[in-house]
């Protein structure tokens, strides 16, 4: 049996020497000429071809379209326009009255995202700490229920959001749960409020497994001596966590906040999927808003919806920025104390 394994290794690895001994010569040749900063730009330059391909070349047309006009697919079959694409976006008589805009459903859009954004990262955040807590006690059976928390990350957005869109259905399970004890059915996905907050339901859902496993990386990763001398010294428990447990899980907690913040300001499939930005506009974000303008609109204007992208990511970078600098100041004032 071992014999059988050598040899099967031998056959594996057989191939990978003879590719290592091909490319050693021209390899240390480059090295010899281009010295090692050379190597590393060699090593990074098919990734930086892929990169340069599927992400700054999209970013560049992306801006490039936004400058243009009319329903026309090519680029070069477009009138150049400048800015007047983010003029139309940012138009309003009064910008507290959305009516009063040009692209009032920009506006919708852009306000139930930002209120979107600040409830579900909140919930979001709050839910994957206490979850990341109790996944790090010695629970019983503590491998299955960490799968069991993580296994919805696992699925499409899409199939997310038709699992949901069965259960919160008017003639749904949990409307049929609730008609079977007694109690008022709730129309869920009909009703504005509590479209609203499904769709903030239902991404905490889809997303908790994530977020909670970083944080539980974080809080494993504290030295449980810090506990056992708060425990000697009857320290509370809220203490302990207010001035052990969160200082030192604030750099995963950075990560969760940066992260989520990001995928909030972009929901999309399992809204879409859900309530299709209803009803009305109660559920209607900007990804949706850039998808119906730039492809599903019978009206198709690619150059408005790149225009609203753009203003999207440039959201998206601020946003970040803050939270960074924000974490920077705060470690350099715990490096004072």
């Amino acid at each position: 049996m071992a014999g059988l394994k050598t040899m099967a290794g031998a056959v594996v690895t057989a191939p990978l020497g003879w590719l290592a001994r091909l490319l050693d010569p021209p390899l240390r040749l480059w090295q010899r000429v281009a010295g090692q900063n050379g190597m590393a730009a060699f090593f990074l330059a098919p990734t930086m071809a892929i990169f340069s391909i599927f992400v700054l070349l999209p970013l560049v047309l992306n801006i490039a379209y936004s400058m243009t006009s009319g329903p026309a697919l090519f680029l070069t079959e477009r009138s150049f326009v400048g800015g007047a694409q983010y003029a139309r976006l940012l138009s309003c008589e009064n910008h507290f009255d959305f009516s009063t805009c040009v692209e009032d459903q920009f506006w919708t859009a852009l306000r139930n995202t930002a209120l979107f954004t600040v409830l579900q990262v909140a919930a979001l955040i709050v839910a994957a700490t206490v979850t990341a807590l109790i996944l790090d006690r010695d629970l019983r059976a503590r491998s299955f229920w960490r799968a069991a928390f993580f296994f919805p990350v696992l699925l499409s957005p899409v199939v997310v959001g038709l699992i949901w869109r069965w259960i919160l259905d008017r003639d749904g399970v949990l409307n049929a749960g609730l008609d079977a004890v007694g109690l008022t059915p709730v129309n869920w996905l009909l009703e504005r409020d509590w479209a609203f907050l499904s769709v903030i339901g239902v991404t905490i859902w889809a997303h908790l497994g994530f977020f909670a496993l970083i944080l539980l990386a974080g809080l494993q990763a504290i030295p449980r001596d810090l506990y056992e001398a708060a425990e000697m010294d009857g320290t509370p428990r809220a203490r302990v966590f207010w001035r052990i447990t969160l200082p030192l899980l604030m750099p995963n907690m950075l990560v969760v906040i940066v992260l989520a913040l990001i995928r909030a300001v972009q929901v999309f499939d399992e809204a879409f999927v859900l309530t299709g930005g209803g009803p009305g506009t109660a559920t209607l974000f900007l990804t949706q808003y850039i998808y119906e303008v730039g492809f599903a609109s019978l009206l198709k204007n690619p150059g408005l919806a790149a225009a609203a992208s753009i203003l999207m990511g440039g959201v998206l970078i601020v946003l970040t920025l803050v939270q960074l600098g924000l974490a920077r100041r705060n470690e350099r004032r715990s490096k004072l104390k």
